[in-house]
């Protein structure tokens, strides 16, 4: 697991994971619509409304959490061993034991959302936020230690994987404080989408090369490729977008529903919540033309 397996895989459910964000970002942009609240089409009721607000992309989570985590107990042929038996001891497996701390912090973070979304009397943006940054800082501390002793093609390839983490990680946490901000769910639906084809890529490099050659880690030419590539990661991603966004708004353009956006009432438009409404603004009322009569009667008279 801790080769091109721990890499692929990982990489591809990072990659899937940002597609998906990334219609959920841009139909909410398109029809208007809350990232955080997304409204129910009118035609659902009953067990399809409960079903619309399962929160799939924890669920998601923990299922490809566990799965990677209980691959990586049983991809070792002695399983994972702690320490040996020398004297003195030595720690086994750091790699792989990395890798089961990162899978069991995305199912713990699935587990977060499903409870918050759907366990919870109260959804609580707060604590999935928090822990999705969390999930990140830990992620990011395994990674910068990975890269000890590592040198060449393998440090270049995993510093950009850590920059592209540690931007991850600033926007994860500016979304405390501004969780239902647009431009923030699209940064990290496109640092989602470079952190995962940039960990299939890196797999491919340092273990299974294209050419069938291996990567000189003393040829300057490899080390400047390197970056060459994540930059065309930079542009097929962004590009990737503008195709997701191009599908999704002609999508909704021709079989979207004119009523699934949301629009409040004439007469006394008002602020909406999980729970119900919160607070209601009044219309201004208006006197009455026999109110002003009698007002403007009033002051003429002597």
């Amino acid at each position: 697991m801790g080769k091109f397996n721990g890499h692929f895989y990982p990489g591809l459910y990072l990659f899937s994971y940002g597609l998906y964000q990334a219609t959920v970002v841009f139909k909410a942009l398109i029809v208007n619509d809350s990232l955080l609240y997304p409204a129910c089409p009118p035609r659902n009721k009953g067990i399809w409304a409960r079903l619309w607000k399962i929160s799939y992309g924890g669920l998601i989570k923990m299922v490809t959490g566990s799965i990677l985590a209980v691959y990586v107990v049983f991809c070792l042929d002695d399983g994972m061993v702690f320490m040996d038996r020398e004297v003195p001891p030595r720690f086994m497996y750091p790699k792989e034991w990395q890798h089961l701390t990162m899978f069991i912090l995305l199912a713990l973070n699935g587990c977060v959302d499903v409870m918050s979304n759907n366990v919870l009397p109260q959804r609580c943006v707060l604590l999935e936020k928090g822990t999705m940054a969390l999930t990140f800082y830990v992620l990011l501390l395994l990674l910068v230690s990975r890269v000890q002793g590592s040198a060449g093609v393998e440090l270049q390839t995993h510093s950009l994987l850590i920059l592209v983490a540690f931007l991850l990680m600033l926007v994860l946490t500016m979304q405390l404080w501004a969780p239902d901000t647009a431009h923030l769910s699209l940064i990290e639906t496109f640092l989602f989408l470079m952190m995962g084809s940039w960990l299939v890529q890196a797999g491919f490099i340092l273990y299974r090369p294209v050419s069938g050659y291996p990567w000189q880690d003393d040829d300057i030419s490899d080390i400047m490729f390197i970056t060459t590539f994540f930059c065309w990661h930079v542009m097929i991603n962004a590009l990737c977008l503008l195709g997701i966004y191009s599908m999704t708004s002609f999508w909704h353009r021709c079989h979207g529903s004119p009523s699934w956006k949301l629009t409040g009432s004439t007469e006394a438009p008002y602020y909406m919540s999980p729970e119900g409404p919160i607070y209601e603004l009044l219309p201004e009322v208006e006197q009455s033309e026999e109110d002003r009569q009698a007002l403007l009667l009033s002051e003429s008279a002597p």
